[in-house]
């Protein structure tokens, strides 16, 4: 049976680009699904879960996380910076701990590394 994988993410359009003015939302929208696909043709079955920074975001968290079981979650970067989002990925995490205990957890480090930061953790 494959393994199952969540992923974690700011929804791009509610991203703050002004410190990177070159990036796009679709540029960065389109990092993510390349990295599914990925994960998909590797063999995972991949569940995205892109949150919105208001508080939609611990429901839309927990419908996820209480609709399917998985063996590795993924917390993207957008959620650890910048500092503001501190509470948010707090609170993100602890959800994660709290409803899916046995589930791998890891993080990538830009929307290109998703892969990378699940491999670290499980196979397919």
């Amino acid at each position: 049976m494959a393994k199952r994988i969540l992923a974690i993410g700011i929804e791009p359009g509610n991203a703050d680009y002004s410190a990177f003015p070159q990036i796009t939302p679709e540029h960065v929208r389109g990092y993510i699904e390349a990295q599914l696909l990925r994960l998909r043709g590797l063999g995972f079955e991949v569940t995205s879960c892109l949150i919105d920074l208001d508080a939609t975001a611990e429901a839309a968290v927990t419908a996820a996380l209480r609709d399917e079981r998985f063996d590795c979650i993924v917390i993207g970067a957008g959620l650890r910076e910048p500092k503001e989002r501190l509470v948010l990925f707090e609170k993100v995490l602890n959800l994660v701990h709290r409803l899916a205990p046995e589930a791998a957890i890891c993080f990538n480090t830009t929307p290109a590394d998703t892969v990378e930061a699940v491999q670290r953790w499980v196979e397919p």
